[in-house]
């Protein structure tokens, strides 16, 4: 603990943003860093708790060391504090900028309201790491002769072919698209996180004898049986990307569009690719001058927010069947777990008119265009509540209420008859196997992040690539070095 009286004389502090104004006008990342002695003094506020809420399992899924890496950026030990993040996580700079920081909701400060920063502390470390030269392949010793396939490039597979490259196995990953990254290319927004830190990893992972193959989309453009007799563990790391049915009358209409399929154009026209994908083929989305509607309260719908207003929309409103939360949580009775409370992300602070205890009705159009929504207000049930019909001028809507599990037109396809699928309450659906061997019910074949667990947080998909990764050295091998 490098100051021990640090969390009473400093004041919490997170980096700025760019003024709205100024920052919808592109799509670069907007958070102002803060300098070594801010961030220095940030990390002096953490306690030394005796039992760090943080980085158990109400806190950080994987685990981070988030008191020790403090007390080391504290005392300017920023080579040490990599390596020991590094040691949980291998990809900082990307849970410092997306993740939601469970960890800060856990943090016994934020009984008052005033948690350590840690977000912002670990981007620090990360982007230090990288700018001192600290981050550089680090290759096996020496190979054992053993090969591995993944399947998807996304925060899972990438967690994991880092993994099992530096234990010494020859990794292929093949990824469906043009470029590596999955989701974290593709889906989430450049303002949120921009993809050259994507492109240097992929540097490090192939100097480390990682290599790539893209545009294969396996199940499809290769039957994955082919990578099961080929090599000695498959591991199938395709993310849950079918969006969840709405169901809402009025969704053929031109104009009514998934939301993924809104983001992930507009990354690729970012990325200077052809905006029509392997999965996402569409014609041109594009909210300039238009009223857009957003059906959904999530991550998701807030970035179809924040990409429209960059693209110039007129007007944004975002449709939540939830109530509006409270302003304030009682943390007695949550803490350390993650809170209900108002939330208001960057891009809704943008401008979004934000509707809560809604439900979208249907859609309206005229010559098979989109016109409006048709909405209600809801009861605590979700049910409509007669006579609070409502219509929303929209020339765009996003539908985003999450996602139901994998494609199913490639490798569950495929495989259909002897690999085991699971449903949930939800009837979302999810390839079945366990979190400690990762093994699914087809021989040689594993899986792990969101096409195992469902729908869930980039940090939740490392850590299952980080043990699946482990899960199949030990396999191959009999032991393994490898962290679990």
């Amino acid at each position: 603990m490098g100051k021990v009286t640090g969390f009473l004389e400093i004041d919490r502090q997170v980096g700025k943003y760019q003024p709205a104004s100024d920052r919808i006008r592109h799509f670069r990342e907007f958070t102002i860093p803060m300098s070594d002695s801010e961030v220095k003094k940030q990390a002096a506020r953490c306690m030394d708790c005796g039992i760090p809420f943080c980085h158990g399992p109400t806190g950080c899924p994987i685990h981070n060391q988030i008191p020790d890496w403090n007390d080391l950026v504290y005392n300017d030990n920023w080579d040490e504090a990599i390596r020991n993040l590094h040691s949980t996580n291998n990809f900082p700079e990307f849970t410092g900028r997306i993740c939601p920081a469970p960890c800060e909701e856990a943090c016994t400060l934020n009984l008052e309201d005033v948690p350590v920063s840690i977000k912002t502390v670990e981007q620090a470390i990360a982007d230090k790491a990288y700018e001192k030269g600290f981050i550089i392949p680090q290759p096996a010793a020496s190979k054992t002769g053993k090969n591995v396939a993944i399947i998807g490039s996304g925060p899972a597979g990438l967690a994991a072919a880092q993994q099992l490259g530096r234990a010494g196995h020859e990794v292929h990953v093949y990824e469906r698209e043009s470029r590596p990254g999955g989701l974290l290319r593709y889906g989430i927004p450049d303002f949120k996180m921009e993809k050259h830190f994507i492109d240097r990893r992929v540097a490090q992972m192939e100097g480390e004898g990682v290599t790539f193959f893209c545009g294969v989309n396996v199940g499809i453009d290769k039957p994955v049986q082919e990578l099961i007799d080929s090599y000695d563990a498959v591991l199938y790391c395709g993310g849950a990307e079918t969006p969840r049915p709405a169901g809402i009358p009025g969704g053929e209409f031109e104009g009514v569009h998934d939301a993924m399929h809104y983001l992930v154009q507009q990354n690729r026209r970012i990325g200077r690719e052809n905006i029509e994908s392997v999965a996402w083929p569409s014609d041109p989305i594009v909210a300039s001058g238009k009223h857009v509607v957003v059906v959904g309260g999530g991550d998701t719908a807030s970035d179809c927010v924040g990409t429209a207003f960059r693209q110039g929309a007129v007007k944004v409103t975002q449709l939540d069947i939830r109530p509006q939360p409270p302003e304030k949580e009682d943390k007695l009775s949550v803490w350390p777990y993650w809170a209900t409370k108002m939330r208001t992300s960057s891009s809704q602070a943008e401008g979004a008119d934000r509707e809560f205890q809604v439900a979208t009705l249907e859609f309206i159009g005229e010559n098979g265009t989109l016109t409006h929504v048709k909405c209600c207000e809801v009861d605590e049930a979700r049910k409509p509540v007669a006579g609070t019909e409502f219509f929303i001028k929209a020339d765009l809507a996003f539908i985003a209420i999450g996602f139901s599990g994998p494609f199913e037109n490639s490798i569950v396809k495929e495989l259909s008859g002897s690999l085991d699928m699971r449903a949930d309450r939800r009837g979302n659906r999810s390839v079945a196997a366990d979190d400690r061997n990762y093994r699914t019910s087809v021989d040689k074949l594993y899986t792990a992040g969101d096409v195992r667990r469902g729908q869930s947080l980039v940090v939740w998909a490392i850590r299952e690539g980080r043990q699946a990764a482990q899960a199949i050295d030990t396999a191959l091998m009999g032991t393994s070095v490898l962290p679990r």
